[in-house]
């Protein structure tokens, strides 16, 4: 960084005559010693500016330093004793702490092509039992937790393979290391530590795990946060070799943090916003309490914004906008958003949160592995004091565009829009350019199947990763463009180059809408696809596409996924009935079209069959040269 007022400053000092012989000399010298002091600082905030490296000669705190020092264990008890949500999620942790103690030791199981369940279990456990230890100071937990990491330790590795593997095992045997440092023996003590450099920070220097530490994805922030939790946990044990990796860390951080510009809105989806940026909040926080600055990552633009993506992903009875490889149920609390909340001063990005925290028993809140970092992050946010978010549409850019919006924040029985664009070709994406889902009278009548689980498939020798446009990928059925709420053309897959954005959008009150272009998904077929979604007077919800045809006669499928019972009642309408309520999907179209329902399964047996889920939609050709506009409105009864 270059620092424009220092040759500003020392001009003027010579303009002022610094050195002036009529002072006697220890005037002079103490002037000038200041002087020195002055280009000292800035130079060595130039340095510091310019390396992005922690200090060589960093001296660690005493520990526990990771995430929670002794220092600050009496404010967080405070904290949490004064609010009813806070202890509510206190006294899930430590009666989930009470049932892990009765349990095995997890094994070295390996599921396909991966160790991740067992890694992530045992982080959960080393992070609620040391947790619990720690607010009750109870030995039992700390004794468990200390069995649970021996037998880690005396894995023959932690799966480096699927480095992913590894990155959670590191974070929670550097949780438990450190917060039960003055517990443990020294042998143990050693025994811990030999197993964070050798099963963790060591294979994270092989060439193989370069992708998994350097990568765009989430995979980087996850294994650079359970990396760092681990070189600081055995810091004076090596510290040349922690101080590399957390350099490392540092630096390389910053790829996947580009995939939040320009706005916030995150290419994997819900779910993987909620892996990734969590891992990547807990290497931050440490960061900040281990040196007093992240720097510079949190404020990559998008990052801090891209809470307001995740607050407005969720509808009014608590699903997502599940797009991607994600879940439309997620519904769990995230402790990341209480980060958010607190280093933006913005309580509103936690106003689903909190509703989650009311309505969660302490088995469902207990689930989150990282369920402690919560009670953490958010020591001093005041739970009584949340915000009603006023916008009632967000849009977003960057690699996977989208539009989100609602005619309520506080009304359960608010219509909810989420329409994206993007590419197929993006991390964990679908063929999906153009889907959206629709949320009304309490329900959700236009869903989005999510992701097939990886494993199902992967066993059956299904490349699941490879995404070039003939690549097993697309064969997967919740993937590709037949199994979502798009257009699909000429019977074939979406390009998986092309890319959709959001051209448009309205926040009128009385017409909501964002338009995305998706033409490039189906070249060479249509010389122009434009999709428009509408939320009109807070009533209906309109779907348009504007179509221009090549020279060719071309065969159009309009395809939406529901859960509702579906009824024909003419070429033009069909019903919806979910729950005893009913909905009306009217087709305006000059041309001929053919409604139609079918079955959701698949043609395997061995992906997940979607039971209860039907494909309804219109079929209809365009002749060569046509332009059309194709208008599909949900009639909801209001």
């Amino acid at each position: 960084m270059k620092n424009t007022h220092l040759p500003q400053l020392i001009h003027r000092i010579h303009l002022d005559k610094w050195f002036n012989f009529n002072n006697n000399l220890c005037k002079k010298a103490s002037i000038s010693f200041l002087f020195i002091l002055i280009i000292l600082a800035f130079n060595s905030m130039i340095v510091f500016a310019q390396t992005n490296t922690i200090p060589v000669n960093y001296q660690p705190h005493s520990h526990p330093r990771l995430l929670l020092i002794n220092e600050e264990l009496s404010d967080l008890k405070n904290d949490i004793a004064g609010d009813v949500l806070k202890s509510k999620v206190n006294l899930a942790i430590i009666k989930k702490a009470n049932d892990m103690i009765a349990l095995p030791p997890v094994q070295r199981i390996v599921e396909g092509r991966r160790l991740l369940a067992v890694s992530r279990e045992f982080l959960k456990r080393i992070f609620f039992l040391s947790y619990s230890y720690r607010m009750t100071g109870e030995l039992k937990y700390a004794e468990r937790a200390e069995k649970e990491m021996i037998a880690v330790a005396a894995f023959s590795d932690w799966h480096p393979q699927h480095f992913l593997d590894v990155g959670e095992m590191t974070a929670g045997m550097a949780i438990g290391y450190d917060w039960l440092y003055d517990f443990l023996s020294d042998n143990t003590k050693t025994t811990l530590a030999n197993s964070i450099i050798n099963f963790g920070i060591n294979p994270s220097l092989d060439k193989s795990a370069v992708w998994e530490v350097e990568g765009g994805n989430n995979h980087n922030q996850v294994n650079n946060a359970g990396l760092v939790l681990g070189a600081l946990a055995v810091y004076e044990n090596n510290p040349n070799l922690a101080k590399r990796i957390i350099d490392r860390a540092i630096d390389k951080v910053r790829l996947p943090i580009k995939e939040y510009e320009p706005d916030g809105a995150y290419e994997e989806g819900y779910g993987y916003w909620n892996y990734g940026t969590t891992f990547g909040v807990m290497m931050i926080a440490q960061l900040e309490k281990s040196f007093g600055t992240d720097f510079g990552i949190s404020t990559a633009k998008g990052f801090l914004e891209s809470s307001q993506f995740m607050l407005n992903m969720t509808g009014p009875d608590g699903k997502c906008f599940n797009y991607a490889d994600c879940f439309a149920n997620q519904r769990e609390v995230s402790p990341a958003m209480f980060w958010f909340a607190k280093k933006q001063k913005d309580n509103q990005v936690i106003y689903h949160q909190i509703d989650f925290l009311k309505r969660s028993t302490a088995k469902e809140l207990a689930t989150d592995r990282i369920m402690p970092a919560l009670l953490i992050w958010s020591k001093g946010i005041d739970y009584s004091k949340i915000v009603v978010p006023q916008n009632n549409l967000w849009v977003g850019q960057g690699e996977c565009p989208m539009a989100v919006m609602r005619t309520s924040w506080t009304d359960t029985n608010a219509i909810f829009v989420g329409i994206k664009g993007g590419s197929p070709y993006t991390s964990h994406a679908h063929m999906d350019a153009g889907s959206f889902v629709i949320d009304a009278i309490g329900e959700r009548w236009a869903i989005d199947l999510g992701p097939q689980e990886y494993n199902d498939v992967e066993i059956k020798g299904v490349e699941l990763w490879n995404r070039e446009q003939q690549g097993q990928r697309w064969q997967v059925y919740r993937l590709n463009n037949f199994a979502h709420n798009v257009l699909t053309v000429n019977d074939s897959l979406h390009r998986v180059k092309g890319k959709s954005i959001i051209n448009s959008y309205s926040d009128a009150t009385d017409s909501l809408s964002a338009t995305t272009d998706v033409t490039s998904m189906f070249t060479p077929f249509l010389k122009s696809a434009i999709r428009t979604i509408s939320i009109l007077d807070k009533k209906k919800v309109v779907v348009k596409d504007e179509l221009m045809n090549t020279k060719n006669t071309t065969h159009i499928r309009w395809s939406m996924l529901t859960e509702a019972k579906v009824t024909i009642k003419s070429d033009s309408v069909i019903e919806l009935t979910q729950h005893h309520k009913h909905i009306l999907l009217r087709l305006n179209y000059n041309g001929i079209a053919k409604p139609f329902i079918k079955s959701a399964k698949p043609a395997t047996t061995y992906e997940n069959q979607n039971k209860g889920v039907s494909i309804i939609g219109f079929d209809f050709d365009l002749k060569p040269n046509e332009k059309t506009k194709v208008e599909v409105k949900f009639d909801f009864g209001k």
